[in-house]
C-alpha cells in the first residue's frame, strides 16, 4: 500500500469517527483514482490511431458560439470525427469525451452570457449537443472573460456572467444526469482551460467558478511566444535562474490556482506537444533568455524529433533550474523552446508531490508517434 493510500483511508477514518464522515467522504476523491490524462485532439489528428487505453478523457476541438448564443460546428466534418472518437471506446470503455468550446479568438461568448435567457439558450444548446453525439461532458475554453484578445468582444460584466453562464451550464448537466440516473464520477462533466496570468484572475471569479466544474485544464505554455521581449521557456516547470526577471511558470500558475481556494485535485496541468521558435537571437547563454529579431513560430513535436534535435546545426541543452529543454542552433542564431520526455518527467513528478488531478496536452497530431504521451502515461497511470 502506497503512502497515499494509507493517508487517505486514515483521513476517512477520523471524518467516520468524528461524525458526519460519510457526507464528507462523499464529496472526496476516491484513493484509488487514477491521474487523469486529457488530450485535446482536432480534426488534423488521425483518430483512428489513437491509443485510447492511455487516456482518461478527450476533449474535441473545436464548436464555436453562435450570435443566437447557441453552441455549433464550423467544421462539417465533426460529427464524423466524433463518431470516430466514440468508436475508441471499444477499447477503452471507461474514455469520457467532451467537446470543448471556443479556443483563441473565439466570439461571442460575452454576449452568451450576459443575461438569463442568453445563458439559457447557450446550456440547452450544451445539452441537445450531448444527448446527440453521445458526450460525456462540455469543456469552456473562453479566450478570456473581461478581455479584448484576439479580436473578441468582451465587458466588464463577463467577471461575474462567466460564473453565471458555468452555474447555469452546471444545472442544466447535472439535470441531464438526473434523467439519465449517472450519478457520482459518470455525472456529465463541466470542465473549463483557464489561463495562469493575473488578468486572468482579476477578470474571473475563480474562488467561485471551480464550485461549478469538475476539473479545470490550466494552460501552462506559450509563456513565451510572438510578443514576448525575449527568448524563454515557453512551458517551463519553474523560474530559469537565467532569467532576469520573474516570469510566468507552470508552477507558478498552479500555485496561484490554489491560492484562488480552488483544490488541488481539481487541476489539471497542461503541457505542450509543440514548440516555439526565434530567429536572430543574441548568443549569449546559448540564446535562452535573449533578444531577437524575429519570432519564428510553432513546431510540432513530431517536427523537432524528424527535423531539428541534434540535427541540422541545433544542440540539445538543459536548463536544470527551469527543468526544461531547448535547442540552439548558433549558424542560423535559432533558439527553440519545447517540451520531452524528461521534462514530462519532471512535470508528472510535480503533480504527484502536489496531489493534482493529472495533466492534460496540447495537441494530439503533434505527437503521432506517441512518444510524449507514453512518458505521460508511464509516470501516471
Amino acid at each position: 500500500m502506497d503512502r497515499f493510500l494509507r493517508l487517505s483511508l486514515a483521513s476517512v477514518l477520523v471524518l467516520i469517527i468524528a461524525g458526519g464522515g460519510a457526507a464528507m467522504a462523499q464529496n472526496a476523491p476516491a484513493a484509488d483514482s487514477p491521474y487523469r490524462i486529457i488530450g485535446y485532439v482536432t480534426g488534423g489528428a488521425d483518430i483512428w490511431d489513437v491509443d485510447a487505453e492511455k487516456l482518461t478523457h478527450i476533449n474535441y476541438a473545436f464548436a464555436q458560439v453562435s450570435e443566437a448564443d447557441t453552441i455549433g460546428f464550423q467544421n462539417e466534418k465533426a460529427p464524423q470525427h466524433l463518431a470516430q472518437l466514440q468508436a475508441l471506446k471499444a477499447r477503452n470503455p471507461d474514455l469520457k469525451l467532451l467537446v470543448s468550446v471556443g479556443g483563441w479568438g473565439a466570439k461571442n461568448f460575452s454576449d452568451a452570457a450576459l443575461t438569463e435567457a442568453s445563458r439559457a439558450r447557450f446550456a440547452h444548446s450544451a445539452v441537445r449537443m450531448v444527448k446527440q453525439y453521445g458526450l460525456d461532458g462540455i469543456d469552456i475554453d473562453w479566450e478570456f472573460p473581461g478581455q479584448a484578445a484576439g479580436g473578441i468582444k468582451a465587458r466588464p460584466e463577463d467577471e461575474r456572467n462567466f460564473t453565471l453562464l458555468l452555474k447555469t451550464l452546471r444545472t442544466h448537466l447535472d439535470s441531464l444526469s438526473a434523467v439519465r440516473e449517472r450519478v457520482g464520477e459518470d455525472r456529465y462533466l463541466l470542465t473549463i482551460a483557464s489561463n495562469d496570468d493575473e488578468a486572468y484572475f482579476e477578470h474571473t471569479e475563480m474562488e467561485k467558478v471551480h464550485r461549478h466544474l469538475d476539473f479545470i485544464n490550466i494552460m501552462t505554455y506559450d509563456f513565451f511566444s510572438s510578443g514576448s521581449e525575449m527568448t524563454g521557456h515557453h512551458t517551463g516547470l519553474y523560474q530559469s535562474a537565467h532569467a532576469g526577471a520573474p516570469t510566468r511558470t507552470s508552477a507558478a500558475a498552479v500555485e496561484r490556482h490554489l491560492d484562488a481556494g480552488i483544490p488541488p485535485k481539481k487541476l489539471t496541468l497542461g503541457v505542450a506537444f509543440y514548440g516555439r521558435s526565434w530567429t536572430g537571437v543574441s548568443p549569449k547563454r546559448n540564446g535562452l533568455n535573449q533578444p531577437f529579431e524575429e519570432f519564428a513560430g510553432y513546431r510540432a513535436y513530431e517536427t523537432l524529433v524528424r527535423e531539428y534535435i541534434n540535427q541540422r546545426g541545433f544542440t540539445r541543452h538543459w536548463d536544470e533550474s527551469a527543468k526544461a529543454p531547448y535547442l540552439w542552433a548558433p549558424d542560423s542564431t535559432t533558439f527553440v523552446s519545447y517540451e520531452d520526455p524528461e521534462s514530462l518527467r519532471h512535470k508528472a513528478k510535480f503533480v504527484r508531490e502536489k496531489d493534482l488531478g493529472g495533466i492534460m496536452y496540447w495537441e494530439h497530431s503533434l505527437d503521432y508517434h506517441e512518444v510524449l504521451l507514453d512518458v505521460l502515461y508511464e509516470q501516471l497511470r
